[in-house]
């Protein structure tokens, strides 16, 4: 009886710091990790543009310096061009910075 009373409260324990660690983390750091993942996604975007710009009909860079990255770069060629060639109206824009 008196394991699982202080078991319950090892649990219970637990469950508070967590929820005290995601308290601390919303007020300290979740904006700031927003706006670097915002940021590297657009840094993203912008050497996916140089570098495989072709694909969408901007052609920056040689075809051989492409294809030298596209082992690398592969698994989110799909995802770049949906994202880019996406139609875009103010609302987009306005609700990213919201």
């Amino acid at each position: 009886m008196d394991d699982s009373l202080i078991s319950y409260y090892i649990k219970k324990m637990n469950k508070l710091r967590r929820v005290l660690n995601e308290v601390f983390y919303g007020m300290t750091i979740h904006e700031m990790d927003l706006v670097l993942k915002k940021e590297k996604g657009s840094i993203n975007n912008l050497f996916m543009l140089i570098v495989f710009g072709d694909l969408i009909g901007l052609p920056l860079l040689p075809s051989y310096y492409s294809m030298r990255l596209l082992p690398y770069t592969l698994p989110i060629i799909k995802i770049w061009k949906r994202s880019i060639l996406r139609e875009k109206d103010l609302t987009d824009f306005v609700s990213q910075d919201i």
